[in-house]
């Protein structure tokens, strides 16, 4: 069964499991190969970074799991309105109340879409996340990042001073 933006679904025992076209952005540049950083791209990823809800699943102050439904304009923002070192996953919940995951973290290992890793800022990173598999020196120098505001995973331009 395929519905409109090319998202299918696929019947598997008592669960339903989203299937989705993966597409590649040609913005993004990744500097080495990293078997713990996992890109996800989805066909019709315009409407996961619209204005919607956001599920987002973290651990609380007291150590146990608890889920928040967020109203946001995009992926960013709720990524940057929590605290990124206790957040195991972010989701964006479709109109047919779906959750779509754009970013999951288990340790070192991070699951993240492409939309969401194009907006990442060095500071994002090294804020909390430098213990995972976003953080990498190499990656920033690759593209160019000459402050904690330079993009992570996109090509930064690089303003020359005339004297």
């Amino acid at each position: 069964m395929t519905l409109a933006g090319g998202i299918g679904w696929a019947r598997g025992g008592s669960y339903i499991y989203p299937i989705m076209e993966i597409k590649v952005m040609k913005n993004i540049i990744i500097a080495q190969q990293n078997k713990d950083l996992k890109v996800m791209g989805y066909h019709g990823s315009e409407e996961l970074d619209s204005k919607g809800t956001y599920r987002v699943i973290y651990k609380c102050a007291a150590g146990f799991m608890s889920s928040s439904d967020v109203e946001e304009d995009s992926q960013i923002n709720v990524f940057r309105r929590f605290q990124m070192k206790h957040v195991h996953s972010i989701a964006y919940v479709s109109k047919s109340g779906y959750p779509i995951t754009v970013y999951a973290r288990s340790g070192k290992k991070v699951w993240v879409s492409e939309t969401l890793l194009s907006q990442l800022t060095v500071g994002d990173i090294n804020q909390d996340l430098s213990n995972t598999a976003l953080y990498n020196q190499f990656q920033y120098s690759a593209v160019k990042a000459t402050s904690w505001a330079s993009k992570a995973y996109v090509m930064n331009e690089v303003e020359e001073m005339v004297a």
